[in-house]
């Protein structure tokens, strides 16, 4: 993927994730959802806060449009979390349902609230050095991070990842 910035862990190996809790695609709690399982696979993070206005009208759409076409693809993992950095009380566990009904995706939502060793800022946002959200990660299959950014283009991102080349 061509990116005009270098935040974060651009070009990095990807760190695993430390996601507190998930629900699966059918909005059902699930501890299964593991890092480790989706090694090999292209794997696409959108990371959000319920209260962020930037999320529902840019970031969820952008999301929407990949899993439209992308969902059906056994070599893509997309992922939701939530990366709670701020609005503790807002930005709930609960949210995680509220959004997956609301845009009708079908994919696993996590939630990261971080804990007292990260200041109750989100492990995830703090491993990969991202700067707020919406904020789309794209991962290769060997695990190197190929986008790490706000703006997504979708088409773009759906070329890469449905390209057998990394």
């Amino acid at each position: 993927m061509n990116q005009n910035h270098s935040y974060g862990i651009l070009g990095q190996t990807a760190p695993k994730w430390e996601v507190s809790s998930w629900i699966n695609e059918n909005g059902e709690l699930d501890d299964r959802i593991d890092f480790g399982n989706y090694i090999g696979k292209k794997r696409v993070l959108f990371f959000f806060q319920d209260w962020c206005q930037g999320c529902h009208t840019i970031g969820f759409p952008a999301l929407k449009r990949l899993i439209t076409v992308l969902v059906k693809n056994k070599n893509i993992a997309i992922f939701a979390i939530q990366t709670v950095f701020e609005g503790q009380l807002e930005n709930t566990f609960d949210k995680l349902l509220v959004n997956q009904k609301k845009y009708a995706l079908k994919i696993p939502f996590g939630h990261d609230s971080g804990d007292a060793t990260t200041l109750f800022i989100s492990k995830t946002m703090q491993h990969y050095q991202t700067r707020g959200t919406p904020w789309f990660v794209i991962i290769d299959s060997n695990g190197i991070v190929v986008f790490n950014d706000f703006h997504l283009n979708s088409k773009t991102a759906i070329g890469y990842l449905q390209s057998t080349q990394d």
